[in-house]
This record gives C-alpha cells, sequence and structure tokens, in this order.
C-alpha cells in the first residue's frame, strides 16, 4: 500500500534526510520526500500497521530534523 503525506520542512537538505530516515523504519519497503511540493510518498510492506508504522517514522524524522512536520 501506498499513502501520500503533507509535510513541512524548511530545506531540501533536510528533505533529505527525512527520507533516509523513513527508509530505514521497519515496516516501510520505500518513500520518497518530495521538498518543493512539500509532499512525502511512503509504501508500506503488506499487513503493516500502517499507523504504528507512521508513529515510528514521525520519531525518526524528529531525531533527523527536529523542527519538521508531518501530517498524518
Amino acid at each position: 500500500m501506498k499513502k501520500t503525506y503533507k509535510i513541512e520542512v524548511d530545506c531540501a537538505v533536510c528533505a533529505g534526510k527525512m527520507e533516509d530516515a523513513t527508509k530505514k523504519v521497519a515496516g516501510v519497503v520505500d518513500a520518497s520526500v518530495a521538498f518543493l511540493p512539500q509532499k512525502m510518498k511512503v509504501e508500506f510492506a503488506e499487513g503493516a500497521d500502517v499507523d504504528a508504522v507512521m508513529a515510528e517514522v514521525v520519531k525518526a524524522c524528529k531525531k533527523v530534523e527536529s523542527d519538521c512536520e508531518i501530517y498524518l
């Protein structure tokens, strides 16, 4: 399953950090973060609990970019 989320991030480098952090979260198959449109696309593993995975994604992204926002 793939889902798109609105995000708020200040620069392209920060968006790259968020993308890398998201890809490392268990339950995420792939992810891409687009700085200009301020969107994050996440592909989830089959059978993954999307809400639980996204809670971990938010934590991972806050560690690498503390002022980012992901609107769930």
